[in-house]
């Protein structure tokens, strides 16, 4: 029973985001739910630090490093910029943001591409006098699509990459045609949805604006990022190989180690922790059992239920929380690679229902707040649609 109510009450914060009266975050939520199942010998110490999973979290550490990187030699903004100022149609405009955040977004976690592209998107769209809303969502909604398509491309695949053990190669063909569908339905949703915005193809014209580069740290860095990208597909372990590029990027005498270490989401790294400990407690509880007799019931080994149920539980309490409810029971399913596969997915398409869905989509109407407004409604009229659509997609596709 204390081990419910614990799980329970960090889900709970997990699922509004802040806990009512107190300055407690998602990631305080995690921290403390853990230390709770310590505290109330749920489980101990050493059972705590064996429930960690540590190849996910040397996964994304060793991303973080890399990306980081990328971001401060330029490479993201440099590309983008070009991109963008090549587009002389709004129609075309809107195709290339879905473009570069999706493309960009399944190797480099989608986080990223929205930190770049927002401020990007808002000064292009300023200068042209065009509404930045449709261009806006593109970013956050193709970031999402995006990155299905590859263990790498957000946090949940890295999870169910490491729980799954599925080659990186299979999970790209298994995901990426679905998230080249997608990314096709995000400009045609989009389009169809502010059709007020392209129904006039009138010419646009950039000015172009030259990038800053640090063009030492942007060769290291790509050589660094094309050697890591072609060791996942070659088979090489996705976390070896991802901390082992991070950790060669930070030999260097040019740029200080305190501006890499910024860019990591520290909050992130240690919720994983959090959460990890937290559901190993739940683990002890019968809860897996009658999930196990849930996912029976409901068929939850065939394809559409488990998209359903894992779209549903991913837009109530996140998606990474989500995933790792789902940890105990995949295992057992008849078909456990298909199930993982049906959890990425879903859980990952199902980000884009509301503003709320994902981190990505909080990083875009964040950053954009002081130029235009993003309510939920405004979020909903294009995420809802598209949401619905790329699941059915992806569904008949898996």
């Amino acid at each position: 029973m204390t081990a419910l109510l614990i799980f329970a009450a960090t889900y709970f914060v997990l699922a509004i985001g802040r806990l009512p009266g107190f300055r407690v975050d998602r990631t305080g939520a995690a921290i403390i739910g853990a230390s709770l199942m310590v505290a109330a010998n749920v489980l101990t110490l050493d059972e705590a630090w064996a429930a960690i999973n540590y190849d996910t979290v040397i996964l994304l550490f060793g991303m973080m490093i890399v990306v980081a990187n990328l971001r401060l030699s330029g490479f993201f903004t440099a590309v983008s910029a070009w991109v963008v100022e090549h587009a002389n149609r709004p129609l075309l405009l809107l195709t290339s943001i879905v473009l570069v955040s999706g493309v960009f977004s399944a190797f480099f976690v989608n986080d990223t591409m929205c930190l770049v592209l927002t401020p990007l998107v808002l000064e292009i769209t300023g200068r042209l006098r065009r509404n930045p809303i449709p261009y806006l969502l593109a970013v956050a909604m193709a970031s999402n699509i995006g990155s299905v398509a590859t263990i790498t491309g957000n946090p949940q695949n890295m999870m169910i990459g490491s729980f799954s053990h599925i080659h990186y190669r299979a999970f790209a063909a298994a995901l990426a045609p679905i998230a080249a569908v997608g990314l096709a339905l995000t400009v045609a949703v989009i389009a169809l949805v502010y059709r007020a915005e392209f129904r006039q193809e009138s010419e646009l014209r950039v000015e172009h604006r030259p990038v800053r580069v640090h063009q030492a740290l942007l060769w290291k860095s790509l050589v660094a990022s094309a050697a890591m990208i072609v060791f996942f597909f070659v088979g090489w372990p996705v976390p070896k190989v991802a901390v082992t590029a991070g950790a060669l990027l930070l030999l260097t005498r040019r740029v200080k180690p305190e501006r890499v270490y910024r860019e990591i989401d520290w909050g992130l790294l240690v919720m994983f922790i959090g959460l990890f400990i937290v559901i190993a407690g739940i683990e002890k509880t019968q809860l897996s059992e009658d999930l196990f007799a849930i996912a029976g019931r409901f068929h939850l080994e065939r394809t559409a239920p488990m998209s359903i149920f894992a779209a549903l539980l991913s837009n109530l309490v996140s998606n990474v929380p989500a995933v790792l409810v789902f940890k105990s029971f995949v295992p057992h399913l008849p078909d456990a690679t298909r199930a993982w596969l049906t959890l990425a997915m879903s859980s990952t398409l199902a980000g884009n229902l509301t503003v709320l869905g994902s981190v990505a989509n909080l990083i875009v109407v964040q950053r954009a707040r002081h130029e235009v407004r993003i309510s939920f409604w405004e979020y909903a009229k294009a995420g809802i649609p598209l949401t619905l659509v790329t699941l059915a997609v992806g569904v008949w596709m898996m």
